[in-house]
């Protein structure tokens, strides 16, 4: 197929341009319905609330579901995705979840919810957005990128294959990755959708409406990004292409490193190589869809900071998260949905450290709440 210029332009505004409705869509559904993965995590801890935390489950399930299929019909080339990298960061992605989780739990939320959060008002999670896209940026390529490749990169292991779980246990096991993805994607649906439908009457409506939504817009973000916008011969360069997106490859739901590509695209307005791309109209798409479900439904309200130790708990998970998403190679979406649902190992590894600090930020919030009961209970 011969791609004339001209063909190039109009195929990268069309994924550039259509990140806009899947955020929209994707930020009236969350601001919606509260769909969050460290709500759902911190529900289940806190007080076994099963809601938040199976909108996250059956959204990794339907996805999941939907992108084995996609891929086994050779709809996106998965290889050239960042979390089927042959070289596997084992220990970038336990220890960068592990930050992660501990920052998303003292901020205001994960960048997810933030984006939701600040389409409806909230400008605590403004601020942290900029904090995590300040230092995203540092840890990509400013002096927080040092620490990172010498530190928690260093530990990394080739495989030689994509870092898949079907690839790696169907070479382990004498089966052909495909036939063993498909086993691991139906099972995990299974494994999932069992014990959510057995605790349908403790799940909200929106849980199902969340799950099943967010999955398939997973799905139609790599569509967009690894098939719409795939161009099999650059002119140029005479190379495979995926246009629109900023790492050049297949993308689904992430927003760490796209928040510090926005931070680039409003510094440097004016350099021509710095330019929109699909992870930033997605993330802005989340906020003006988040603000309009907001107003529709009544629930737009400008909070802010009460007291100094909330700012400074705030900044400091801000960063923490901007950082550790770097690090682990996506945030608790970037991994926790899109990598989970690649069947990514990496992405596992980084939602076990991110529910690892989650968890652990938790138990000592509880433990200090009780403590805090006992000085005040009277004698």
């Amino acid at each position: 197929m011969n791609v004339t210029p001209e063909t190039l332009v109009q195929l990268t505004r069309l994924v550039v341009w259509g990140a806009l409705p899947l955020g929209l869509l994707l930020g009236a559904l969350a601001q919606a319905t509260r769909y969050c993965v460290r709500g759902g995590i911190a529900d289940w801890v806190t007080f076994q609330g099963p809601s938040r935390l199976f909108a996250w489950l059956i959204s990794v399930a339907v996805g999941a579901l939907a992108l084995q299929a996609m891929i086994a019909g050779g709809m996106f080339d998965a290889t050239r995705t960042l979390a089927w990298n042959e070289r596997l960061f084992w220990f970038s992605s336990l220890a960068g979840g592990f930050l992660f989780g501990i920052g998303m739990m003292i901020a205001p939320g994960c960048p997810q919810r933030c984006l939701v959060k600040a389409g409806s008002g909230d400008l605590t999670a403004l601020v942290t957005l900029l904090v995590i896209a300040v230092t995203a940026a540092m840890t990509l390529r400013g002096v927080l990128a040092v620490p990172r490749t010498s530190l928690f990169d260093a530990w990394a292991v080739s495989l030689g294959k994509p870092q898949d779980l079907g690839t790696l246990a169907g070479g382990a096991l004498g089966v052909s990755a495909a036939a063993m993805r498909a086993v691991i994607a139906v099972a995990l649906a299974v494994v999932i959708g069992v014990p959510a439908w057995r605790l349908r009457a403790r799940l909200e409506r929106g849980t199902w409406i969340a799950g099943i939504g967010v999955g398939l817009l997973l799905a139609a973000a790599f569509w967009l990004t690894g098939h719409v916008g795939f161009v099999a011969e650059h002119p140029e360069t005479l190379d495979a292409a995926w246009l629109g997106t900023q790492g050049k490859r297949p993308e689904g739901l992430s927003f760490v490193s796209p928040l510090a590509n926005t931070l680039d695209l409003l510094t440097l307005w004016t350099d021509k190589n710095t330019v929109a791309t699909f992870g930033v109209m997605l993330s802005l798409g989340i906020v003006i869809g988040s603000h309009l479900a907001s107003r529709v439904r009544g629930e737009f309200r400008v909070e802010s900071f009460r007291t100094q130790r909330e700012l400074v708990v705030g900044l400091a998970g801000g960063a923490l998260m901007g950082f550790g998403g770097v690090t682990a190679l996506g945030c608790s979406v970037g991994n926790g949905v899109t990598g989970a649902a690649l069947l990514s190992t990496g992405s596992l590894l980084a939602v076990a450290g991110m529910v690892s600090g989650t968890v652990l930020v938790l138990k000592w919030q509880g433990r200090r709440d009780e403590q805090v009961r006992a000085a005040t209970a009277p004698v």
